[in-house]
């Protein structure tokens, strides 16, 4: 069963485009792991979100040890104001199937 995660990361003001680059840059190997089936970044100020999806709790904890992860949290450890949060979803589904989940 694909397992969804939201995980959000605030930047220090003056490490906005230095937290940018360094999630950027983890995009394309986490892009290769085994059941990464959706991994999409998101900014709004200094805010970051990471919208994932996995092919299931296997894959999301290999991700979570996978070299691009511990190169990108040592990247940006100093430049964050505060800790990420990272949350792990569970669908709700309403209304149009189609509509009401993400697609694997």
């Amino acid at each position: 069963m694909p397992v969804v995660v939201v995980a959000t990361m605030t930047a220090k003001p003056e490490s906005v485009d230095a937290v940018r680059s360094a999630c950027t840059e983890a995009i394309e190997a986490v892009h290769a792991e085994p059941g990464c089936e959706l991994y999409a970044l998101h900014e709004a100020g200094d805010t970051f979100v990471f919208i994932e999806q996995w092919a299931d709790e296997e894959a999301l904890k290999t991700h979570s040890t996978a070299p691009a992860i511990g190169a990108l949290f040592g990247a940006v450890g100093e430049l964050l104001d505060g800790a990420p949060d990272i949350k792990m979803l569970s669908p709700v589904v309403a209304g149009d199937p189609a509509k009401g989940k993400l697609r694997g």
